[in-house]
């Protein structure tokens, strides 16, 4: 599904299509989070948990980088 980004304000938005809200079971005002992928950008529902655990895993690569790197080989 091809979407366009639009201002909105002094921002940028994309308008996401009432078939697609309906399929993803999203209102508006509901939040998303969006997770970069290999593939690209996965969006998903917001969930506080979620988030403080990737908080806590980015956090964990930054600092231990080199190990992470080391044990990848």
């Amino acid at each position: 599904m091809k979407l366009k980004i639009t201002t909105v304000g002094n921002s940028a938005g994309i308008i996401l299509p009432k078939e697609l809200l309906s399929r993803l079971r999203l209102e508006k005002g509901d939040e998303l989070h969006a997770l970069e992928t290999p593939d690209g950008i996965r969006l998903t529902v917001y969930d506080p948990e979620l988030a403080r655990q990737m908080d806590v895993a980015e956090e964990v690569m930054r600092k231990r980088r080199t190990l992470l790197h080391k044990l990848a080989q």
